[in-house]
């Protein structure tokens, strides 16, 4: 029997889930959500509760899809920013009812531990190097995100990473382990904040980082670095949705993820993906769909399993 918790709509309503604790501590889940209101099953709820990542929110897409999906469905969507893996933890505990994440191994996990029911790509952009202009390590240059990391560590140059378990944390921690480093010392600090934080702080200690190209985009001006390390497959960020299963947690709006999920995956969506942030910036901060490299710089959208 799966470990009874209070669903998450009992939580949002305070003063129920002092009422029901009593209750949930004696029955099995499973009975308690069958017994509760329509709008504490999951069935019919027109909160929508959306685990995101902070890279996301930072870049501005997210209001704007948001806006969009609110203004054609019958829900009220519930940010939570979070990193990545903070994300997939809510999904664990069935406090989220839809993820828009960028950590494929961790969705992989998630889908084959049977907390997630669907996937789907919504977008790619690329991760990226930045630093300071005077680039003192020298990464300027470098063959790809593995040589620049080699050429921080000897010099012991500072590097500022998130430190908090997101999907750009997991990618750094990749991109380090491919380079044969742990990285540790007094030039390695971890800021524990979203990805916006981060820049700040990295560009407070006249550092490196490791960040996403939309977050950096809406968030560069005034900070004193630049974009040094750009493209290649090893610094590939792809976003997907998922949608949490109502079978482990009953009070998870599975109608209103699935309306979501088909939202970001389609056309409307697709439309603002592909053209946000190029009026302001010069170029768009993410691309629609999956990442397929076919050839040098020809690519297709194709679904993710």
């Amino acid at each position: 029997m799966r470990s009874q918790r209070i669903p998450p709509c009992i939580r949002r309503k305070g003063k129920a889930a002092a009422a029901l604790g009593f209750l949930l501590s004696s029955l099995a889940l499973a009975a308690v959500a069958a017994a509760l209101p329509s709008g504490c099953s999951g069935v019919g709820r027109s909160e929508l509760i959306l685990a995101t990542t902070t890279s996301v929110q930072d870049s501005g897409l997210l209001e704007g899809l948001v806006s969009m999906f609110e203004r054609g469905h019958p829900y009220s969507v519930k940010v939570v920013a979070v990193g990545s893996g903070a994300a997939l933890e809510m999904a664990r505990k069935g406090e989220a009812d839809v993820l828009l994440v960028h950590s494929p191994e961790g969705e992989m996990e998630l889908m084959r531990q049977g907390y997630g029911i669907e996937r789907a790509a919504v977008m790619h952009n690329h991760f990226i190097v930045v630093g300071p202009p005077a680039d003192p390590a020298g990464i300027r240059g470098a063959s790809d995100a593995i040589d620049a990391f080699r050429r921080i560590a000897a010099g012991s140059h500072s590097f500022v990473s998130r430190g908090d378990g997101s999907g750009t944390h997991i990618k750094e921690m990749s991109v380090w382990s491919a380079a044969g480093i742990s990285p540790s010392g007094s030039w390695y600090a971890e800021s524990g904040k979203g990805m916006g934080d981060t820049l700040r702080v990295a560009s407070e200690m006249e550092a490196y980082t490791l960040t996403d190209l939309g977050t950096w985009l809406s968030v560069r001006e005034g900070l004193g670095l630049e974009l040094i390390v750009r493209g290649g497959g090893a610094l590939l960020n792809e976003y997907s949705v998922i949608v949490v299963n109502p079978d482990r947690w009953p009070a998870v709006n599975a109608e209103g993820a699935r309306a979501f999920a088909s939202f970001v995956t389609d056309s409307e969506a697709r439309d603002l993906i592909r053209t946000f942030g190029a009026d302001r910036f010069g170029e768009p901060l993410f691309v629609p769909g999956a990442y397929e490299k076919k050839g040098q710089h020809s690519y297709v959208l194709s679904a993710v399993r």
